[in-house]
Formats: structure tokens, sequence, C-alpha cells
């Protein structure tokens, strides 16, 4: 497991569509080790895009364990909330966006098993925030009102 660089907005890598993965292996399994690891200490959720590999595959720790999700789609939703994000592709920009208060999302996990996770909360946005990158969606794009934090 190793720690990977972050693309940064400015890379037009992160407007790009993911491609689905077609085997779950050792290669995908390493490269979510390894976003992970990219992610712990710093946010709460990555894409692979986020490390430059164009692959739907997502890894969200909100605090309450790791959650591995390949090609992930969002089934339903309900709710809403309007809260603070950022992003690791965007570092110093914060800012409201308005998402679901409760997702289900179906994916397969690390086994290739097909698994579904529901989220509430921090979790529903952060899977939601996760998934759109695999569309080349930005948190950016979402943004109903700025915040700028004093230093």
């Amino acid at each position: 497991m190793a720690k990977r660089n972050i693309v940064t907005r400015e890379d037009p890598i992160l407007r790009k569509h993911s491609r689905p993965v077609e085997n779950v292996d050792d290669r995908i399994r390493m490269l979510l080790d390894d976003m992970y690891d990219t992610m712990k200490d710093v946010g709460v959720g990555i894409a692979a895009v986020q490390v430059g590999v164009l692959r739907r595959a997502v890894v969200i720790d909100v605090g309450e364990g790791r959650i591995d999700l390949i090609n992930p789609v969002i089934t339903e939703t309900s709710g809403q909330q309007k809260e603070i994000e950022g992003c690791l592709s965007c570092p110093g920009e914060n800012g409201y966006t308005l998402r679901p208060m409760k997702v289900t999302v179906k994916a397969l996990n690390m086994d290739g098993d097909e698994i579904t996770v529901y989220g509430e909360g921090l979790l529903a946005r952060a899977l939601c925030h996760e998934i759109d990158h695999l569309d080349g969606i930005l948190f950016t794009d979402k943004v109903v009102e700025k915040v700028k934090f004093e230093d």
C-alpha cells in the first residue's frame, strides 16, 4: 500500500467519465488500498480519478469504518441537506451544497460481491460526492453558497 498523488482541479482528467471495472482483481484491490492510504488522514472519501485512474471505484470512511465501492450506482435518495463540502482535488475551496439526506447505493465490494450501502447525513453526502467524481462532476458545480474560512 502506498500514498498516491492527488490530482487537482486544473487537471482535465477530473472532468472525464470513469470506466466501469470489468474484473475485480488484485490490481483493483491494490488501487483501493492505495486510495485509502492517500485519503485516510486528510479526507473522508476519494475516487480513483482523483489519483489519476479513470475507473469507477471509490473509498469512503466517515469514521464508521472503510467502505470500498466498485462500480457504485445510487439507486434511491430521499430528503435534503445543506452542508459545507470541500474536496481533496480542490484545496482551499469550500461551499454549501444541497445533497440528499439519505441514499442507497449498489456496488461491488473488494471480493466482487454485490453489496448495498445505506447512507445518511455525512455518509450520504460522501457517497454522492465521490460518485459524482466518477462522472466528471466536482462539488464546486453544486455549490449554492461559497464559504471563506479565515486563516
